[in-house]
């Protein structure tokens, strides 16, 4: 398999979480591509674990739409389209903005540092060309306003939906890729800036604003490379 990011499991006690969080995690940061099927055994060696917890994480990643569960049991990740990429967009775009509004109203100057020093980290991962360091520092930016909202709910739902978006994440990755080999490097961070200067000023319609442009412009992108 390609490199997914997946690691040896050792702790017999926690097994069977530790092979859904990491799986659910890889699914979630794109490591796998578009309609990718995922079989047991492949799984297990990487993991070195048994059958039983990858079976176990499967299922439940399946219950969450991360995965596709076919009727020989085989997994496969979701297929992209525009009308489903237009779907989960419009979800983010309504929860991932209320989560911003509402974090503006709650926001301190250390949270304010904190999410400056990650959109910088997330600029200069962009600059030095490592892709999937940059969108980790993107995914750490986001969920750290979601819980800055006090909302107990619009994080475990949002975070549900990155899941599901995980397959287009994988189309994002081999994009930048491509246009970092050709010395392009898009300013991805900018709305991040605009966002953090937005809940310093606490104006969350703003903040929710720009975070909706955040969303739309990855929407745009992707939209192009999705077929009808």
């Amino acid at each position: 398999m390609a490199d997914t990011g997946l690691s040896k499991v050792t702790s017999r006690v926690t097994v069977q979480d530790t092979v859904y969080e990491q799986l659910r995690r890889a699914l979630m940061w794109g490591s796998f591509a578009p309609s990718q099927a995922i079989t047991i055994s492949s799984l297990a060696t990487e993991f070195g674990t048994s059958h039983m917890p990858v079976r176990e994480a499967l299922r439940r990643l399946a219950a969450e739409n991360g995965l596709e569960i076919g009727h020989n049991g085989s997994a496969r990740v979701p297929a992209v389209s525009r009308q489903r990429l237009d779907d989960l967009c419009q979800a983010r775009i309504a929860l991932e903005g209320l989560a911003t509004e509402l974090a503006a109203a709650r926001v301190i100057n250390e949270d304010m540092d904190r999410l400056e020093a990650l959109a910088r980290e997330h600029e200069e991962t962009g600059k030095a060309g490592d892709v999937y360091g940059m969108l980790r520092k993107n995914q750490a930016f986001h969920f750290s306003i979601y819980e800055m909202s006090g909302s107990e709910v619009l994080p475990q739902h949002i975070e549900m939906l990155w899941l599901r978006f995980g397959p287009y994440m994988r189309m994002l990755t081999n994009y930048v890729e491509r246009e970092f080999d050709k010395g392009v490097v898009h300013p991805f961070s900018s709305y991040h800036f605009q966002i953090v200067a937005a809940l310093r000023e606490r104006n969350g319609v703003l903040a929710r604003e720009m975070m909706v442009g955040d969303i739309l412009a990855t929407q745009v992108l992707l939209r192009d490379m999705c077929s009808e």
